[in-house]
């Protein structure tokens, strides 16, 4: 907004043309800013409205260059800054403030009093931080773990702020934990960049702690002493999913695109996604049934990297549990549903689950049946060789192993194949390609 190339001279004149012309709006088509802001984000589907974006540039100095450049700002804005009200909205005592041109102070935006929203908290009641997430203080004995790295990965620092609101719940007597943020996309999974160099360098030794210090955390999710309420929205991938798979309740947003993702770039799910599918597969069996049946859905969501293109469609995935996990229409209401739910379990006497130590697989039953159609599609051209090889991967783990006929096995065996499998594919040069193109590209690559 300070330059004098034609591109920059282009984005000033239309940010001044907007300017001058919502500030006559009122009170043409809305008594209030705030309105015209929310008529322009929902109907247009801007992130900020005008008068957010004009803040967020400067009151003062957009209006001077404006008026500068021949266009007209309406009086009251010039009043508002004679005044000492140097923004159109402001925080004060956690909560969101807009100019009322009427009364020539700031009022709270009617209705927020029912919105949790991140950016009103985040000067009082930040507990905790480090470079990738931060802790709030959300309220009713609640607290909440906000992701904010690059494009919200779940690395190292997400993690560890994961373990510690965790334990500090637990050790000084919150009701529970909500794992959330208000950006644009939940999480696109783990960090791909870290995982290619470690597997480049053979960094082994590294890679094994690094997954199995995911899976510790997915596992601790489900099994801490304080319910766990997490709350994916937009793209929830990969790991962000894993994450979802293992609370003890899901507040999702209608609008929100899940999935296990990892067959794109050459992997398996590697952070208890696998494992999860097989236990839910488990509890899905009931005597009588044909049990390929069900294990063929399982492994297909996670074979062809399914994606539910809404929270209600994540049902028929089996990412979300009907009865057990919702969703919210409201985004901004979403903080605050989840913050209810988890009050709720802790008030109806929540206890930590027990590890599961039954979860039935198929052997060696599932795996024929697994490895015959997988063969088929990559005879008739649908999948490559490579695709074959990490389905086959897909399978084992789902089918418990190379055992000699079904039985009951534990959580912790089946994390052990699945760590394993991600490590030897980690191996495979085709896979390191395809983690190198979706890198560079955004795009998966079918070699």
């Amino acid at each position: 907004m300070q330059g004098q190339d034609p591109h920059a001279r282009f984005l000033q004149e239309f940010f001044w043309g907007v300017f001058a012309y919502v500030s006559h709006r009122i009170p043409e088509v809305a008594d209030h800013l705030y309105q015209i802001d929310d008529g322009i984000k929902a109907g247009f589907g801007w992130g900020l409205g005008a008068f957010e974006k004009w803040d967020l540039l400067g009151v003062e100095r957009q209006l001077k260059a404006a008026e500068a450049a021949g266009y007209k700002i309406a009086p009251w804005v010039s009043e508002m800054l004679a005044a000492g009200h140097t923004h159109f909205y402001q925080i004060q005592g956690g909560a969101r403030t807009y100019y009322d041109i009427a009364h020539k102070s700031h009022q709270p935006i009617p209705g927020t009093e029912q919105f949790l929203i991140l950016d009103t908290l985040r000067h009082s009641r930040v507990l905790w931080g480090n470079a990738g997430c931060s802790i709030f203080d959300l309220g009713e004995g609640i607290l909440g773990v906000e992701f904010h790295s690059k494009m919200n990965t779940l690395g190292s620092e997400v993690l560890s702020g994961i373990h510690r609101a965790l334990d500090k719940a637990e050790s000084e007597g919150y009701n529970g934990v909500v794992i959330g943020n208000q950006g644009e996309q939940f999480s696109a999974g783990a960090n791909l960049a870290l995982v290619l160099m470690m597997a480049i360098e053979q960094e082994w030794d590294e890679l094994n702690y690094a997954i199995q210090y995911f899976q510790k955390t997915t596992m601790r999710v489900r099994y801490s002493d304080v319910p766990v309420v997490v709350t994916p929205h937009g793209l929830t991938l990969g790991g962000g999913c894993e994450m979802t798979l293992h609370a003890d309740a899901v507040q999702a947003h209608a609008e929100t695109y899940i999935g296990l993702v990892e067959v794109g770039v050459g992997l398996i799910p590697g952070g208890g996604g696998t494992k999860e599918f097989a236990l839910r597969l488990a509890d899905e069996y009931r005597n009588g049934d044909i049990e390929l049946n069900a294990f063929s859905d399982y492994l297909l969501t996670i074979a062809q990297a399914k994606v539910a293109t809404s929270a209600e469609e994540a049902y028929d995935l089996r990412i979300l549990r009907r009865g057990q996990d919702y969703y919210s229409l409201n985004k901004r209401r979403q903080l605050a549903d989840a913050r209810q739910r988890c009050l709720g379990l802790a008030q109806q006497g929540y206890r930590r689950p027990s590890e599961r130590q039954d979860v039935r697989v198929l052997g060696r039953n599932g795996l024929g049946a697994a490895y015959a159609a997988i063969y088929q599609m990559q005879y008739a051209g649908y999948a490559t060789e490579h695709d074959a090889t990490v389905a086959r991967k897909v399978a084992y783990v789902l089918c418990g192993g190379d055992l000699s006929e079904p039985q009951n096995v534990s959580e912790q065996y089946l994390l052990n194949l699945e760590r394993e499998a991600f490590l030897s594919l980690l191996g495979e040069r085709k896979t390191l390609e395809r983690i190198q193109h979706m890198l560079k590209t955004g795009k998966p690559l079918r070699n």
